[in-house]
């Protein structure tokens, strides 16, 4: 009998073992627990057939809550020539202009068709693609992206420092945030004087409104934490 009592307890043991548990961050009906970046409430964000899109008068749209290590998925979609992004990590402080100068950035944009600022075809870099680490790392393949006007499935894990990104089921970015070998990419861009470069545990998350012009929308959007 006595030989029988511990893999009955171990047993017990993993079944009492619960997994982390999905939290809606937006229902398709209502913003709760969200506000536009550097205010109260939220601004130029509304709701579409269920999807959270911008007007380009509020700016990005931040959680309430901070996160540490997180599964996070979201499906988005974009018109021709548009860009937006997710961004995580991000310090939500006054004397910080953008959420992407603390944190990084998960990349949604138009790849073969976006337009610069003066309407013009403007070509991307490889750490510019959707599903990329923004201007950090490339995302391992160009091809999984659907065309602009169709919905995509993005998926983001920080566990521990380690990164991953997923679009439409397909890991395309692996990194350890804050190692030798990120500090050394983020010597070398533009982040390299900004909050960002100091790597920190907690932060909020956003969705950006890149710019007036361009349009984004956001739904099923949801997270647990590990």
């Amino acid at each position: 009998m006595k030989k029988l009592l511990l893999p009955c307890l171990l047993l017990s043991t993993m079944a009492f073992t619960a997994p982390p548990k999905w939290t809606s961050l937006f229902d398709g009906k209502t913003i709760k627990g969200w506000h536009s970046y550097h205010k109260d409430g939220v601004v130029g964000w509304s709701i579409e057939d269920g999807a959270l899109t911008p007007d380009g008068t509020g700016g990005d749209l931040v959680t309430d809550k901070e996160y540490e290590n997180f599964e996070l998925e979201f499906e988005f979609k974009i018109p021709k020539g548009s860009n937006s992004g997710v961004v995580y990590k991000i310090i939500d402080s006054p004397d910080i202009k953008s959420t992407y100068m603390s944190g990084p950035e998960y990349q949604v944009i138009d790849d073969k068709g976006y337009l610069d600022g003066e309407g013009k075809p403007y070509k991307l870099k490889d750490t510019q693609m959707t599903g990329a680490n923004y201007d950090m790392i490339p995302p391992s393949d160009f091809s999984v992206a659907k065309a602009p006007g169709e919905w995509n499935k993005g998926r983001i894990i920080v566990n521990k420092n380690h990164v991953e990104h997923f679009l439409n089921g397909k890991k395309l970015v692996d990194y350890e945030y804050g190692s030798d070998n990120w500090k050394a990419l983020v010597a070398k861009s533009k982040f390299a004087n900004w909050p960002y470069a100091t790597p920190h545990a907690k932060g909020k998350i956003a969705l950006q409104n890149h710019s007036p012009k361009e349009r984004v929308w956001y739904k099923n959007i949801q997270i647990r934490e590990l």
